[in-house]
């Protein structure tokens, strides 16, 4: 069993950045692959971004790649996600999620642990 705890949103305006964690505890952290999905209100959920159980490997949402960054580390049981030049459309519920294998994907039903999430809200 994995519990996943968010934490790091709030209320910023376009252009601004935000860095948010996701603190583990639990069993076997360090061998989840760990991914950051989103969810906007009347929107079904949204992939962001995974990092496979090292580190090594980062996988992300075409539309995000070059202004999101996913890490971890795992001596502090936690993955993070930099996000930075947020935009409007970036508002949602931001939630991690952690898989019983090593390896990341951009599929919500290949995650096992799921967090409660974190409000980011973009004002224009």
């Amino acid at each position: 069993q994995v519990q996943l705890v968010e934490s790091g949103g709030g209320l910023v305006q376009a252009g601004d950045s935000l860095r948010l964690s996701c603190a583990a505890s639990g069993r076997t952290f360090r061998r989840n692959a760990m991914g950051w999905f989103r969810q906007a209100p009347g929107k079904e959920r949204e992939f962001v971004a995974a990092v496979d159980w090292i580190g090594r490997s980062t996988a992300y949402a075409d539309s995000l790649k070059g202004r999101f960054t996913i890490s971890r580390d795992n001596a502090k049981n936690t993955v993070y996600l930099q996000m930075n030049s947020l935009k409007p459309e970036d508002t949602a519920v931001y939630s991690c999620a952690a898989r019983a294998y090593s390896g990341g994907s951009s599929r919500p039903d290949d995650y096992d642990y799921w967090g409660q999430g974190t409000q980011v809200t973009v004002s224009s």
